[in-house]
């Protein structure tokens, strides 16, 4: 009895205890605390080794790091949880709030691990370090360098490349990836060693919207991008401002943003729709031939690849290509990592303009996945980790014979090719079937996917056919200024006809069996031009119907 008696008690003193522990952390004004408490138990449980500017820098092809900002102020107004820990030098984990069947609440944590990892107090200096700075020297070795900003919308991307912003909500540009790379080439410009290569230093600025390419150092002129017979690609039209300081490439940068395309998706209310491609160029001064590039990405928010919840045509086809081009630049990611991989290249826009960022062994890449900590983000965060994590983890396994599976070694042809329903399958013989090397690549990018065979069918049918929109519509604007400048032409030549007829000395069959040509060409003309008309409309019809075949886009 005695026993039992002090059992009791014991109990109910430790019950009491962690009542009164219960009571300490409760907040009646943050509807999380419980999972607040779950996080802040869990870290304290760990040990935290952040990375630090005395740490060493590897060299490596390619490199993934990952970035974590601050809760921002509609975040910590909102009292949303910090789900994100990096707990290691290269180590970032995930707290994910979940809820049992019973309502009970429960964490689920994810680690994922990559070259570096940037906790919410690293500087954008501590970044570029890591980051972009150990690329700089590549271009001065006839190498090709290319930097990508990679996250959803608000994550810290623009931060990152251009630096943080004042409280008067304007750029201080100093600070960010683009202004350290450019100051790091000029300085390295005049080192003996580079000096004596006679080299000059320009810069390009261009975004890809919707599968079409703008030049956004010339008032966003349409510009073409064509393959050579030697495979080589060309952006024809290109602008290059000739820069000598780091004043010069803020200025073409602050140009560009200010007329690069924004639009609001689900997730954001000011989300960037375009990948924007800022291109620092080391030429010969004496044939302008090119020596170097150093191409940095702020890639569209990765949120709206997905974005199909909206009805509006334009949103859909935006996500389509923004979905389409991520997943190519993965696969063309993990190729560079191994050694004789075939290069889709030619899947998207984004990777056919950095086809030559992917090829030869002076390639260098680095990737930061921008994370935010808020806990409404969580769904966003692990996917852009999630996407991160398989574009590093077939390169460590290239070099140690581990890691992941990944894209064939081959072209797609020579693989099992996707079965496209019926109603759509016309569409890729009518554009060239699998003799389309576009085509091929946009294949291989979809057996990469692991989903179901239906589901991946479906997703591969949606963007062949966006391609194809894309594609008809470009073709349909270049006739619709041919077929006006034809009719300039025929009415010009009727005026002329007209003044003929005026005078007094007219052949009246002369002049009627002239009318009648010009009317009958025009007739012509104007019957071709409705056909191709149609045809858009008709191919704007099967995007819509393709689109109800899928239920969301692949999650990046």
């Amino acid at each position: 009895v005695e026993r039992l008696r002090k059992n009791r008690e014991e109990r109910r003193a430790k019950q009491a205890e962690q009542l009164q522990q219960r009571m300490e952390d409760f907040d009646p004004t943050n509807p999380n605390w419980e999972f607040h408490k779950m996080i802040k138990d869990y870290i304290s449980s760990i040990d935290i080794r952040q990375l630090s500017i005395a740490d060493l820098v590897l060299e490596q092809r390619i490199s993934v790091c990952v970035r974590k900002r601050p809760l921002n102020r509609k975040e910590l107004g909102r009292r949303e949880v910090d789900v994100l820990t990096v707990a290691d030098k290269d180590r970032l984990l995930v707290h994910e709030p979940k809820l049992k069947v019973d309502l009970t609440k429960y964490l689920e944590n994810h680690q994922f691990r990559f070259d570096y990892a940037f906790d919410e107090k690293s500087s954008n200096q501590l970044v570029y370090r890591f980051t972009a700075q150990p690329l700089v020297h590549t271009i001065f070795e006839r190498g090709m360098a290319t930097c990508f900003a990679y996250g959803q919308t608000g994550s810290g991307k623009t931060h990152t490349m251009g630096g943080h912003f004042t409280s008067t909500k304007e750029q201080d540009a100093t600070d960010g990836i683009y202004a350290m790379a450019a100051s790091d080439v000029f300085r390295l410009l005049e080192e003996p060693k580079n000096r004596s290569k006679d080299l000059v230093v320009s810069a390009s600025f261009f975004e890809i919207y919707g599968g079409k390419v703008f030049d956004l150092l010339n008032d966003k002129a349409k510009l073409r991008v064509l393959e050579d017979g030697k495979q080589q690609v060309r952006v024809v039209g290109l602008s290059e401002e000739s820069v000598t300081s780091v004043q010069d490439v803020l200025q073409c940068i602050q140009c560009g943003n200010q007329i690069r395309t924004s639009g609001t998706t689900s997730a954001n209310q000011n989300s960037s729709r375009s990948h924007a491609v800022f291109q620092i160029l080391l030429r010969k001064r004496t044939n302008r031939k090119l020596h170097g590039k150093f191409s940095l990405i702020d890639l569209a928010g990765n949120e709206r690849g997905a974005d199909t919840s909206s009805a509006d045509r334009q949103t859909r086809m935006e996500g389509a290509e923004i979905n389409k081009s991520l997943l190519a630049l993965k696969e063309c990611i993990r190729a560079l990592g191994r050694k004789g991989a075939y290069l889709p290249f030619r899947a998207s826009k984004l990777t056919q303009v950095l086809r030559d960022s992917f090829v030869g062994d002076r390639s260098r890449t680095c990737m930061i996945a921008m994370v935010s900590p808020g806990q409404g983000s969580c769904e966003h965060s692990l996917n852009t980790l999630r996407y991160a994590d398989r574009v590093k983890e077939l390169e460590a396994g290239a070099g140690g014979g581990g890691g992941g599976g990944g894209a064939a070694a081959a072209p797609p042809s020579g693989g099992q090719a996707l079965q496209l329903p019926p109603v759509f399958s016309s569409h890729a013989s009518a554009h060239g079937g699998s003799g389309n090397l576009e085509q091929d690549d946009l294949r291989m990018l979809h057996e990469s996917l692991g989903q179901e065979a239906a589901a991946a069918a479906d997703v591969l049918n949606f963007h062949e056919v966006v391609s194809h929109v894309v594609e008809a519509q470009e073709q349909l604007v270049e006739d619709h200024r041919s077929f006006l400048q034809g009719n300039r032409d025929l009415w010009s030549r009727a005026e002329v006809l007209l003044k003929q007829a005026d005078s007094p000395d007219c052949n009246v069959e002369e002049y009627a069996r002239s009318l009648d040509e010009i009317l009958q060409r025009q007739e012509e003309e104007c019957a071709a031009m409705r056909e191709k008309v149609l045809s858009l409309r008709k191919l704007l019809k099967d995007e819509e119907a393709a689109s109800q075949h899928i239920r969301h886009l692949p999650v990046l």
